[in-house]
């Protein structure tokens, strides 16, 4: 069945960095969509940054973190990660991983048909 598992939450000082993992399995890692999403305590979850399954390295930024957040993925390891720089307050919330395996998510919409992980907190304080 399809697992995704987070690593690397923590807690950290406002303009400082973090870096997520997340780790996919059982499904073609290669050929899904994979995002970060977030949720805060008493809001919706949002979605942070996506990346294409092809090759061109097409990738989607929630405008709260553009130039501060960087995605990558590795196919070769089944492997997601968000670099977080410029960390802030606001950037507090639970992190998830996310994989679009069957096709036809709406990008960084979370009511869509993802596979999610477990969650990884962040905490940034000022």
């Amino acid at each position: 069945q399809v697992q995704l598992v987070e690593s690397g939450g923590g807690s950290g000082q406002a303009g400082g960095s973090l870096r997520l993992s997340c780790k996919g399995s059982g499904y073609t890692y290669r050929r899904a969509y994979m995002a970060w999403f977030r949720q805060a305590p008493g809001k919706e979850r949002e979605g942070v940054a996506g990346a294409n399954s092809d090759s061109s390295e097409s990738y989607t930024y929630a405008d709260s973190v553009k130039g501060r957040f960087t995605i990558a993925r590795d196919n070769a390891n089944n492997a997601l990660y968000l670099e977080m720089n410029s960390l802030k307050p606001e950037d507090t919330a639970m992190y998830y991983c996310a994989a679009d395996c069957a096709g036809g998510v709406n990008g960084l919409d979370a009511t869509s048909n993802y596979y999610w992980g477990q969650g990884t907190q962040v905490t940034v304080s000022s």
